[in-house]
């Protein structure tokens, strides 16, 4: 309580009535699998040209780029990149020297071979000088492999190959309080090298390497990939800030979509991936058929993975591949990702993600009939269809539960909005005075934000009684809640489901007579 010691006016601010609930976003996604090269640690990518400056562009071997591409392509705005490596994978590495002895390391920023492709070279800072030495970085890296005889690409502008992506750092100080101390402006801002010291700054100045020379290191890439390497679960690996593969993403709330194009290929994979939705219960997984599914009876994905935190999707899609500028056969997961980002802000979650033109997509694996999916669509499988003058769609909006209250993708995706929504934006309640008042604020703020959301469209009713309750008091918390410090609030949504079927009933009718309905 405010002590008034002092005769005066006294101005002072209390809070009453609702707090606002902002939505959560639903649609950055988390994709998981093999780049060229990058951070093993998820970071977040918001377009196309972002992912190649950091992850490297197409290799062969790895659908993820071509994912993210359609991802971006389709609609969707941002997402984390999850790189795999193997667990004993290394980074490679190169010390920079002063005066013959070490003075600074370099570190490649992600493990694997790739990193001995970067190449370095010190020299003077261009505003160096006796009062103020400087030094400068010049950083490049090559796609594939070295050139047969290493040469310096900032002199030499002729000789191919050119380095795939040239990093120059000008004017670097040994001061680390120096605004231009070389820790402050490479750490975190390359996508190639990480500069360390492990003794401390001594303030004398790195002199070489004065040529260009390569990182090292011996068999980085480490043992072949395998589904602890996608995981990284171990108690070595689950470290707070440190934690990599699908464990990482359980650190990044804002995920709401996750994927990887090698769900398929890597034993394990796919159970692991809705398990962790499941776990979380604020994110959805996209699973691919088999590539080459052509027996449309074998395809039933709900024998195995009965879940209402999953969608499933058939058959492949054909794009065009800038490696070779032809067809190329990939997993349509990365394109659906970006077409529910794309629907989720066009229309809202509460919009099914399906009768939407895949962009980039040029043909199908499969071309699939009205009878196939006939068959296909009772089992939860989603059908990609081409449509004569309609282009290829997703045709399909069904998860892979046998549930009936949990058979379509929006509603599932509407209610992980609103509960991840209301939990963020209740955080207030906590440790307030259990009693009456507070009860009636909670109904107050709970009710504003459903009342929004039933304006938007996502749920039904044409008055928002008819769209939704919040019970809040006696009847849903006994004094045993109250004493032991629980607050129970009641929630009743009942959300718009998507029109699968439509049907049109004609009858011929003689004009004039009377017609029976």
């Amino acid at each position: 309580m405010p002590e008034y010691l002092t005769p005066g006016v006294y101005v002072e601010e209390f809070e009453i009535g609702a707090k606002p609930i902002e939505g959560v976003s639903t649609s950055t996604a988390g994709f998981l699998g093999i780049t060229e090269r990058g951070p093993t640690s998820p970071r977040l990518v918001t377009n196309w040209l972002q992912f190649q400056r950091m992850y490297g562009s197409y290799i062969a071997g790895s659908y993820l780029p071509y994912a993210v591409d359609g991802f971006f392509m389709n609609g969707g705005q941002r997402c984390f990149i999850g790189r795999v490596a193997a667990n004993d994978a290394e980074k490679a590495s190169l010390k920079l020297t002063s005066a013959g002895t070490n003075a600074l390391t370099l570190d490649a920023i992600g493990e694997g071979e790739w990193g001995k492709r970067i190449v370095v070279k010190v020299g003077t800072g261009t505003d160096s000088t006796a009062a103020k030495p400087l030094f400068k970085l010049s950083v490049f890296y090559w796609k594939d492999q070295l050139p047969s005889t290493l040469f310096d690409p900032e002199t030499n502008k002729k000789s191919k190959p050119q380095p795939a992506q040239i990093e120059f750092y000008d004017n670097l100080s040994m001061d680390n309080a120096s605004p231009d101390h070389y820790d402050k402006k490479i750490n975190g801002i390359s996508s190639l090298i990480t500069i360390s010291s492990q003794t401390g700054d001594s303030g004398t100045l790195p002199d070489g390497p004065a040529v260009v020379t390569p990182l090292g290191g011996t068999d980085l890439d480490g043992t072949a990939l395998g589904i602890d390497d996608y995981l990284r679960d171990s108690p070595a690996d689950n470290i707070p800030g440190s934690r990599k593969g699908l464990t990482a993403f359980k650190e990044i709330d804002e995920i709401s979509i996750v994927y990887s194009p090698d769900a398929n290929s890597v034993t394990g994979l796919v159970p692991a991936l809705i398990s962790h939705c499941e776990e979380l219960k604020d994110r959805f997984a996209v699973i691919d058929a088999d590539d080459g599914s052509s027996n449309v009876s074998n395809i039933k994905p709900r024998d195995n993975f009965d879940t209402k935190y999953a969608a499933f999707y058939y058959p492949w899609i054909k794009v065009i591949d800038p490696l070779t500028n032809k067809g190329k056969l990939i997993p349509p997961g990365g394109h659906m990702a970006g077409i529910y980002a794309r629907s989720d802000v066009e229309r809202g979650v509460h919009k099914a993600p399906a009768n939407e033109v895949v962009r980039g997509a040029m043909d199908l694996e499969f071309q699939i009939t009205k009878g196939e999916q006939g068959i296909l669509n009772p089992r939860g499988v989603n059908v990609i269809r081409a449509f004569p003058g309609r282009g290829i769609r997703i045709w399909g909006a069904r998860t892979l539960s046998s549930d009936a209250l949990w058979k379509y993708i929006n509603v599932r995706r509407l209610f992980i909005f609103v509960e991840e929504s209301i939990e963020e934006g209740t955080q207030w309640v906590v440790f307030e005075p259990n009693d009456e008042k507070l009860w009636a604020r909670v109904r107050a703020t709970i009710t504003q934000f459903l009342t929004r959301v039933w304006r938007d469209g996502a749920l039904m009713g044409t008055k928002p009684e008819e769209a939704f309750f919040v019970k809040c008091d006696r009847t849903t918390m006994t004094q045993d809640d109250i004493d032991n410090g629980r607050l129970i609030c009641i929630i009743g949504i009942a959300p718009v489901k998507p029109a699968e079927f439509v049907i049109f009933r004609i009858a011929q009718w003689a004009g004039g007579s009377s017609a029976t309905e």
